[in-house]
């Protein structure tokens, strides 16, 4: 399924091997996941309702799996992921994996009443449709949460690549892949057709040796850049000590380390249901507005 606004901004194919990639040592390096997991699974507590069936999208090793066992009433939890070999590592207690794309789920309608996701929806090129079809596979009054990174990850990484290669080469390519901003993610949601959209953010900061240990981690995540703009020769070692360079002198802490900040949007709404509450319709307010506007102080 595809959006008619859709773009193709990221190349799916190289996503799935970094990520197959990336799962031999991926605990050493998922520490980002496993904490956003039990970050998503504190908020799922606040809703006082069983989810009997329920489907992570983009499982990554499993990590939300393992954060729900035995939690929010959930006998079954179906766990897909774009990377075969990760669909085979979140295989656990309780749970069946499939290997799938989020842009292609192959979910019968009405098939779950919860649906999570956790730091996977950012590499979606179609995240409207992605969205749509998550909601569809939903039951009416189904529950969407998920997390992804944010338009202010990698900030500091982002500038000291460009102005490395503005320097080096005097050009610019796409070195950091492009996240979603907040403002964005509530109109996402509306237009996917969820009820009741909420989106807010987090904003972690970990610090590094260098910016050489920080890509080695963002490689380890399998989370280095899959922009189809990007220059297809890997970058110099001129251009990289010239970025880690920069970001040592713009930005180390007196220890020397390097902060580096991942901001995590996360988004939640409903499948519609006649039950949920339902917005006003418009010219239904009991008080007339020149009276509401007499009482509140305004001159």
């Amino acid at each position: 399924m595809t959006s008619p606004d859709s773009m193709t901004v990221f190349d799916r194919a190289l996503v799935r091997r970094r990520r197959d990639r990336a799962v031999a040592e991926f605990s050493d390096h998922s520490f980002l996941f496993d904490e956003i997991a039990e970050r998503l699974a504190d908020r799922l507590e606040d809703i006082i309702r069983p989810f009997p069936t329920a489907l992570d999208v983009g499982c990554h090793d499993g990590a939300m799996g393992r954060v729900l066992q035995g939690r929010k009433g959930i006998e079954r939890l179906v766990a897909c992921d774009l990377s075969p070999a990760f669909a085979r590592a979140a295989l656990g207690p309780g749970n069946v994996t499939v290997a799938a794309d989020e842009e292609f789920l192959p979910f019968a309608p009405g098939s779950f009443d919860l649906a999570v996701s956790n730091l996977s929806l950012h590499w979606v090129n179609d995240l409207p449709g992605a969205l749509v079809q998550i909601r569809q596979a939903l039951k009416p009054d189904g529950f969407f949460c998920a997390a992804m990174l944010g338009g202010e990850t990698l900030l500091e990484l982002r500038r000291c690549l460009y102005e490395a290669e503005m320097a080096v080469a005097g050009g610019v390519s796409p070195r950091v892949s492009p996240f979603a901003e907040i403002k964005d993610a509530g109109g996402l949601l509306q237009r996917a057709g969820f009820a009741l959209p909420v989106v807010d953010s987090d904003t972690l900061t970990v610090t590094y040796s260098d910016a050489f240990a920080l890509m080695r981690e963002l490689r380890g995540m399998g989370e280095s850049n899959a922009v189809l703009a990007r220059r297809k020769v890997p970058a110099t070692r001129g251009l990289l000590f010239d970025a880690a360079q920069r970001y040592a002198q713009l930005y180390a802490e007196p220890d020397g380390r390097i902060p580096v900040t991942f901001q995590v949007l996360y988004l939640a709404g409903w499948s519609p249901h006649e039950s949920q509450q339902q917005p006003l319709k418009p010219g239904s307010g009991q008080v007339p507005l020149g009276d509401a506007l007499k009482g509140g102080g305004c001159h």
